[in-house]
């Protein structure tokens, strides 16, 4: 018989987490429509279907403003094709969207309704502690990260050194 510990460490070799940073760090910013961010999509897609095929099952997004909330766009775009993909929400803080632009509020308003699941690691903001406890959790439940990251220090530098320290394999996308 499988032990919980066992179940949970085969789920996790099955869960690819994200990574990337705010609008405001791309050379696009909000518009989406931008030429760069439409191939960084292209790519994306592929990486995630890609992923998909080879058995990961199990999609973890920290649901931020930017490179989260399109690869939550892809996976449910990809759902319609994979059904038996799980996609998960690691919110920092319940509040989260609260100050965010009111078409970005609505926009993760939807995506969050879409979700199999949520996990909320704090009532409140807290600083930017709890948005890298949230990273940390994505990171210690998943085998596979992909982050946009454009070389400069911040959120999406030290999630992926932390999870450099956890072993995961990594892809990264250049903006």
């Amino acid at each position: 018989m499988m032990t919980y510990n066992n179940y949970m460490k085969s789920i996790k070799q099955l869960t690819l987490c994200f990574t990337g940073h705010r609008p405001q760090k791309l050379p696009w910013g909000f518009n989406e429509q931008d030429e760069r961010c439409l191939k960084v999509k292209e790519k994306l897609k592929i990486l995630i279907e890609q992923a998909i095929i080879d058995g990961y099952s199990y999609f973890w997004s920290g649901m931020a403003l930017g490179f989260d909330m399109m690869c939550v766009e892809i996976l449910l775009e990809l759902k319609v094709k994979y059904k038996r993909i799980k996609i998960y929400g690691a919110l920092p803080c319940r509040n989260q969207s609260q100050k965010w632009p009111i078409e970005q509020q609505k926009r993760y308003d939807k995506l969050i309704n879409q979700l199999d699941g949520i996990r909320c690691l704090n009532d409140n903001y807290t600083g930017l502690e709890c948005m890298l406890e949230r990273n940390r959790f994505m990171i210690d439940n998943s085998s596979k990260l992909i982050a946009l990251f454009n070389s400069k220090s911040g959120g999406t530098k030290s999630t992926i050194e932390y999870a450099k320290k956890k072993e995961l394999e990594i892809i990264i996308l250049e903006p």
